[in-house]
């Protein structure tokens, strides 16, 4: 049985190691310039880079949705495929069981003109019965991690977890370069990034958990870093307790369905 998430961000990232840890084969898809933030954690890095390795498990980037024999051999590795691939048409080739939105939109999915067994949707934008047949709870709450197979999840706040301040923002629309990298301690006041001439300056220290990549065209407001408090560059290497909480939601909803429950680990 194959699990095709869509997104390869932290929380996919989690999501997929969860999923992979208990024995089961993943497939990434991603659009050409992924926006991850936390590039340390997310399988999306891989298009970038190649490749990535994120708590042990390696993932390999392919351009060529199309290219059944390389997506194969990636998985006959137990690594992860990350196809380039926004429209999911791999889906259907890759005949996927399961769909794992993850991409974090928050708006309803498009049509993919392809029904797995389950097509989960992690946070807002999903309504299990309208647009998916299950949904998880991705805000930080005594309801994280919990499965709708009703109605959808808590509505975007339009907050970040924790203090706003962390979340580091484009102050306009342009091209954007990076003056600090990811597990770089950061002081008050320091430059850590540019958009059209306009710096993004530190509201407090830390440790810089997540950066965009140099060169990307931003839009004014779009999160393009992220600064963690704790000041702990090893966290930066690890997913989180969210992304791995989140994980467990989906792996309980897979496991709910007899249907697929007979497939696992074959």
């Amino acid at each position: 049985m194959l699990v095709l998430i869509r997104g390869g961000g932290d929380l996919a990232t989690g999501v997929a190691l969860r999923l992979i840890r208990s024995g089961l084969r993943v497939v990434v898809t991603e659009i050409a310039q992924p926006l991850a933030v936390r590039r340390t954690v997310a399988f999306a890095e891989a298009v970038y880079a190649g490749e990535i390795t994120v708590e042990g498990i390696t993932a390999h980037s392919i351009s060529d949705p199309t290219d059944s024999f390389r997506i194969l051999m990636v998985l006959g590795k137990q690594q992860v495929p990350v196809l380039v691939d926004p429209a999911c048409t791999s889906a259907k080739a890759l005949h996927a069981s399961v769909i794992v939105d993850a991409r974090m939109t928050k708006h309803p999915p498009e049509a993919i003109g392809y029904s797995p067994v389950l097509y989960i949707g992690l946070g807002p934008g999903f309504e299990a019965g309208v647009n998916c047949q299950a949904v998880i709870e991705t805000r930080r709450s005594h309801m994280l991690g919990r499965v709708y197979w009703r109605g959808g999840p808590d509505a975007d706040t339009g907050l970040p977890d924790g203090d706003p301040q962390r979340v580091l923002r484009a102050p306009a629309d342009g091209e954007f370069f990076a003056h600090a990298e990811i597990g770089q301690h950061i002081q008050t006041g320091q430059a850590i990034a540019e958009v059209a001439g306009q710096m993004v300056i530190a509201p407090f220290p830390g440790v810089l958990r997540g950066i965009l990549h140099t060169g990307l065209t931003v839009t004014r407001g779009l999160k393009i870093g992220d600064i963690d408090p704790r000041d702990d560059p090893h966290l930066c290497q690890l997913v989180s307790d969210k992304s791995l909480s989140v994980g467990g939601g989906v792996l309980e909803a897979m496991l709910s369905r007899p249907e697929l429950r007979s497939q696992f680990w074959i």
